[in-house]
């Protein structure tokens, strides 16, 4: 249970198993609604409330874990994951659940955090970037697999069995971390300040804002995903599962294609990606003009989705190991920090443009961040190579 393969096996069970009860809510928003009285959009408040939450707690947990072990770190904040699970199971009434899907989001971000740190730790420098894709594929795989089964679950039998299964497989997951994961990585004991440090470099926080950037524009538009395919391109509800399906697995190639561009210079590459994205956000105003190659358009969108996660990743890994040693699992979370971050953003955009425009003026809308990372994702390349310079200067 100590080689390579299974332990990598066990951090995307973990991210999978974080997908899932992440996404869960979005399947059985109308059985909840129905559950406990409330209107749909109401219910709706979980996921919005959940991203915040997670956003916030994430960089706040992760300088409190000081000196702590990495192992325990993880067990126990898995241990309250599995105990949030089980009262939403339980919940008997939506205060009650509300509380607990905020329990769930405090943990969700440093969970994920920490089992991109054993990535870091465990996986041999020519996997590294495998490895991370991977983790990041976890969520998709949950998204294109996991949503769909638990809500069939809850139409079937009933809501709460679905968080009955979540919950089950978690405690697997966390079984077969204990037996698999090394005991002794310890995070180097910091103040907050120092850690914070990691983040007031050039190279990281521009990477940051590229992470955001990066998913308000992809989130503009896959907000209002269900809309644009059956209202612009025409598509009947009923083929609405397998299109949403489809683009899952476009989202599944995304995270792959992303860790090959984290072993091949992927950085230098994303203005190229956003400069795509721009095109393809432009061109999304002839929609409902060109019913099947709008389709065609929009699953080329879902290849862009998560091209950037794997090379800012190990990005954010390689500065902080170099120079930051007391960061790296700061360094861990502020993908999920900010692109939480840019999802507020972007749908937030997506739904003013949605009230006073249209669906139409979502691809302009959403172009105006992509055009923005082009930008970004330049700034950043400039500030590596002059670091990197800098160090080559240093060492002459």
């Amino acid at each position: 249970m100590r080689s390579f393969n299974f332990r990598a096996t066990v951090l995307i069970l973990i991210a999978f198993v974080l997908g899932c009860s992440e996404f869960i809510v979005v399947g059985i928003l109308n059985d909840l609604a129905h559950q406990f009285d409330k209107s749909v959009t109401s219910v709706g408040y979980l996921v919005t409330i959940f991203a915040f939450v997670y956003a916030f707690s994430t960089p706040i947990l992760t300088a409190l874990i000081g000196k702590f072990r990495y192992f325990w770190s993880l067990f126990w904040f898995m241990i309250i994951f599995i105990l949030s699970n089980l009262m939403s199971l339980f919940a008997p009434s939506y205060d009650w659940l509300l509380a607990s899907r905020i329990i769930t989001g405090t943990v969700s971000g440093i969970i994920i955090s920490l089992a991109l740190t054993f990535a870091n730790l465990i996986a041999p420098l020519e996997k590294r970037a495998w490895l991370v894709s991977w983790v990041f594929s976890g969520f998709s795989i949950a998204s294109v697999f996991g949503v769909p089964l638990s809500t069939w679950i809850s139409t079937t039998f009933n809501w709460r069995i679905s968080f009955a299964v979540i919950t089950v497989i978690s405690i697997i997951t966390l079984i077969l971390f204990t037996l698999s994961m090394p005991k002794s990585p310890i995070a180097k004991s910091s103040k907050l300040l120092a850690q914070i440090s990691l983040v007031r470099d050039s190279r990281v926080w521009l990477g940051s804002l590229l992470v955001m950037l990066s998913a308000s524009g992809i989130y503009v538009f896959y907000t209002y995903l269900r809309s644009i395919l059956t209202t612009e391109l025409g598509f009947s509800t009923s083929s609405l599962s397998i299109l949403l399906f489809v683009f899952g697995l476009m989202s599944i190639i995304s995270n792959q294609a992303s860790g090959y561009l984290a072993e091949n210079n992927g950085l230098l590459r994303m203005p190229f990606v956003y400069f795509s994205q721009v095109v393809l956000f432009i061109l999304m105003i002839f929609l409902p003009h060109v019913k099947w190659l709008g389709l065609l358009l929009i699953l080329i969108l879902g290849i862009t989705m998560y091209l950037l996660n794997a090379p800012v990743q190990v990005h954010f890994f390689s500065v902080a190991e170099k120079e930051y040693p007391q960061s790296l699992v700061l360094s861990s979370s502020l993908n999920s920090i900010f692109f939480n971050f840019g999802i507020s953003l972007g749908s937030a955009t997506g739904g003013i443009l949605v009230a006073n425009r249209g669906l139409i003026a979502i691809g302009p809308g959403a172009s105006g961040f992509a055009f923005l990372a082009i930008i970004t994702s330049i700034l950043l390349n400039k500030e590596i190579a002059r670091h990197n310079k800098l160090r080559n200067e240093v060492k002459s």
